[in-house]
């Protein structure tokens, strides 16, 4: 039995043509300050959850770290509050500066997927390097917690173990 396709299929557009498109696509400013504002949000967020992640920003108050990938940046800066500003200045200069190191996000994305962090290159403040260390390693965003406020105890953890066993399976 012959098995061949009567014609040929063109090939799928693999990953780099989603990198191409990522490389070549330049969100309007107000998507990005947007963006930039709510992954700050959501930092407080996480940190109003702990008070020793807290007690550990609020001892380095002031100092001001810039995480970098490609073409995007953002310099946030610990509040007397123990909580993160966004610097709002461009070219503003920083204690600490943090380049994501991994060109694209298939890789970037492969790394996180297999549990793994992506290569970063770090200058600046010893101390603040060290906090921020702490802060990837040791701070979670407890999801279950947050969805349990709005829809429930039981609904939120049965979503959130089909999420972890969806995301186990891909």
């Amino acid at each position: 039995m012959n098995t061949t396709p009567p014609f040929p299929f063109p090939p799928l557009p693999g990953v780099n043509l989603l990198q191409n498109l990522l490389d070549s696509f330049q969100p309007p400013a107000w998507v990005v300050d947007e963006v930039q504002n709510k992954v700050v949000l959501l930092l407080n967020h996480v940190l109003l959850q702990e008070p020793q992640a807290q007690d550990r920003v609020r001892r380095q108050k002031g100092k001001s770290a810039r995480m970098v990938w490609g073409k995007f940046e953002m310099t946030l800066q610990a509040s007397p509050a123990g909580l993160l500003e966004r610097v709002a200045q461009v070219g503003a200069g920083s204690d600490l500066t943090v380049v994501l190191t991994e060109a694209g996000l298939p890789a970037v994305l492969e790394k996180v997927a297999r549990g793994d962090k992506p290569a970063v290159s770090i200058e600046g403040d010893v101390q603040l390097a060290a906090e921020v260390a702490w802060l990837v390693d040791n701070l979670r965003w407890d999801v279950e917690e947050d969805l349990s406020r709005l829809i429930g105890d039981a609904p939120a953890h049965t979503l959130c173990k089909a999420a972890a066993v969806a995301g186990a399976a891909v």
